[in-house]
């Protein structure tokens, strides 16, 4: 996964969606902190669609203890030929905690997997100028830089979509949403403004974030609004 046009992730604990998935998805998302035996899933997965591993530590909304053996695991997955890309926080990356989360996106870019720095808020959405100022810090860590805020009004969204697509002019590969009821559509919404991942569970109650359309559903919204520019 290169991430240059918009890419779909089936977001799941469980790589046995992977036949359910590809009608719609251009990939999977494993999120390895929700998952049971996640290595042992890659060791057996022999599906056709491409992985990016995610191994979300506590404070960063996830399941994963922050230690070493999060990275371990990290590590160890990108040995899987499936495995392309991988997911790490930007606070990891510039010094939060006590591991080093550099060593994964190094053993990423040896192996030629890609590398997305994510950062999150689940309390609100900031301003323009310091998503923008977070972005920037994501891309230069990553391949994408990638920020999901929880939206608590239109004008939340409406922030996003503009950083989104300012740093989209400037070249940058992002990867934006808003998270929950007010930011619900920003998922669909997004793409039109540069934003290259989407992410969404094959099955509704599978949701790993507030506001996830169901994949069918977001390619389909995706699908027409891209059309129609």
């Amino acid at each position: 996964m290169d991430f240059e046009s918009f890419t779909l992730l089936a977001a799941t604990d469980d790589l046995g969606v992977e036949p359910a998935a590809r009608a719609d998805a251009d990939g999977l998302e494993l999120r390895m902190d929700f998952s049971d035996e996640p290595l042992a899933q890659l060791d057996a997965y022999d599906g056709d669609l491409p992985i990016l591993v995610t191994n979300r530590p506590t404070w960063e909304g996830g399941e994963a203890a922050d230690t070493a053996g999060r990275l371990d695991a990290l590590e160890t997955a990108l040995e899987h030929d499936a495995v392309t890309a991988v997911d790490l926080e930007l606070a990891a990356l510039a010094g939060a905690g006590d591991h080093d989360a550099g060593r994964v996106a190094d053993a990423a870019r040896d192996r030629g997997a890609s590398v997305v720095v994510s950062t999150h808020n689940f309390e609100s959405t900031p301003d323009r100028d310091n998503i923008v100022s977070r972005l920037e810090r994501a891309c230069a860590h990553g391949d994408v830089g990638k920020m999901a805020s929880t939206a608590q009004s239109p004008d939340d969204v409406l922030a996003m979509l503009g950083a989104t697509r300012e740093m989209t002019a400037r070249g940058e590969q992002v990867a934006t949403m808003c998270m929950g009821a007010a930011g619900r559509h920003s998922r669909a919404v997004a793409p039109v403004y540069g934003s290259r991942i989407g992410y969404a569970p094959v099955d509704p109650a599978d949701a790993t974030a507030p506001g996830q359309y169901d994949l069918a559903t977001l390619r389909t919204l995706v699908g027409q609004l891209q059309s129609d520019t």
